[in-house]
C-alpha cells in the first residue's frame, strides 16, 4: 500500500486527520539539497514498511499543510497512526533513525 504523492496537489489538515492506518509525511522542496541528501535514506527506510503510506508535499510559503503541522526546516517527517502525530524527524541523517519512527506507526520491525 505505499503510495508516494507528488501530484502537486496538497491534500487539507482535515482529509490528513481522517486518514487510515500508518501514514508519513514527508515535507520538503525538490531543489533543497538536505532534501535530496535524506532520499535515498528515507527510500531505504520504506522499503521495510510497505503498509504504511507516504505521501511526498513540497512545502513553502503559502503551503496550508506544512504550516498547520507548522514545518520550519526541510525535509521534516511527520509520522501518523490513524491521523494522529506520533512522531517527528526534521533532516533524519540516518535510515535507522526513520526505520524506528515507522516501527513505531506500523508494528512491523
Amino acid at each position: 500500500m505505499q503510495q508516494s504523492a507528488d501530484s502537486g496537489v496538497e491534500p487539507s489538515r482535515e482529509d490528513v486527520d481522517q486518514l487510515e492506518g500508518p501514514t508519513v509525511i514527508e515535507f520538503g522542496a525538490p531543489w533543497c539539497g538536505y532534501c535530496m541528501a535524506a532520499r535515498p535514506l528515507i527510500d531505504q527506510a520504506l522499503a521495510k514498511h510497505s503498509n504504511v503510506r507516504h505521501l511526498r508535499i513540497e512545502d513553502g510559503p503559502g503551503r496550508r499543510l506544512g504550516r498547520s503541522f507548522r514545518v520550519k526546516l526541510w525535509p521534516t517527517l511527520v509520522f501518523l497512526r490513524q491521523g494522529v502525530e506520533v512522531e517527528r524527524l526534521v533532516r533524519p541523517s540516518d535510515s535507522s533513525t526513520i526505520e524506528g519512527a515507522l516501527a513505531r506507526i506500523d508494528g512491523v520491525a
